[in-house]
C-alpha cells in the first residue's frame, strides 16, 4: 500500500512551571480539531528533516536548526479502509529555535505542560507512545487506525534515543 511521508516536531522549552511542549489545534485537513505537533506532508525531493524545518516555519513561524533535531519516533499508520490516508510519520524533538510564534490557517499553537499532555484531544495513538518518547526514548511503531480514528492494532519497539 503506498504511503505518504510526514514530519512532525515536538518543540520543548523550560516554562515557569516546568517543561513545556508546543502543540496546536489542527484547523484544516486530516484531524481537524485534534491537538497535534507542528508538521505536515513531505514534498517531492525533501528529506524528513527538510520537511520538518519547512512545515514548522509555515505552521508556527519558528526557525529550527537541522542539527538540533533529534529523532523521536518513526511511526507507520495504515488507515483501514482508507488507504489514501495511510502515512509514515518521522517525529523529531528539539529544544532550540528562533523567531516569534505565530498562528497560521493550519494550526493554532500554544505551550502545554509535559506533565499535562492533552492526549485525550490528540490522535488515539498518542497516549500509547508520546509521553514515553518525550521522556527520552525512541520508538519505531505501527498503529493500525480504524474507521473512527481508533487504534485497532499496535506494535512498538523502544530504544535509547540518540542525541539527548
Amino acid at each position: 500500500m503506498p504511503m505518504f511521508e510526514v514530519s512532525v516536531v515536538y518543540i520543548l522549552r523550560q516554562g515557569s512551571d516546568g517543561d513545556e511542549v508546543l502543540l496546536g489545534e489542527k484547523l484544516t485537513g486530516l484531524g481537524v480539531g485534534k491537538i497535534v505537533g507542528p508538521g505536515g506532508k513531505q514534498e517531492l525531493g525533501e528529506s524528513p528533516v527538510e520537511t520538518a524545518l519547512r512545515e514548522v516555519y509555515e505552521e508556527v513561524g519558528l526557525v529550527l536548526d537541522s542539527q538540533a533535531l533529534i529523532p523521536l519516533a518513526r511511526v507507520t499508520y495504515p488507515f483501514v479502509g482508507r488507504d489514501e490516508l495511510s502515512q509514515r510519520s518521522h517525529a523529531f524533538v528539539t529544544h532550540e529555535w528562533s523567531g516569534e510564534l505565530r498562528a497560521s490557517p493550519e494550526i493554532d499553537a500554544t505551550w502545554w505542560s509535559l506533565e499535562d499532555l492533552p492526549v485525550n484531544r490528540m490522535w488515539s495513538d498518542a497516549a500509547l507512545w508520546l509521553p514515553r518518547a518525550l521522556a527520552g526514548e525512541f520508538v519505531e511503531a505501527t498503529f493500525e487506525i480504524g474507521p473512527h480514528d481508533e487504534v485497532l492494532t499496535s506494535t512498538m519497539e523502544w530504544s535509547t534515543r540518540k542525541g539527548n
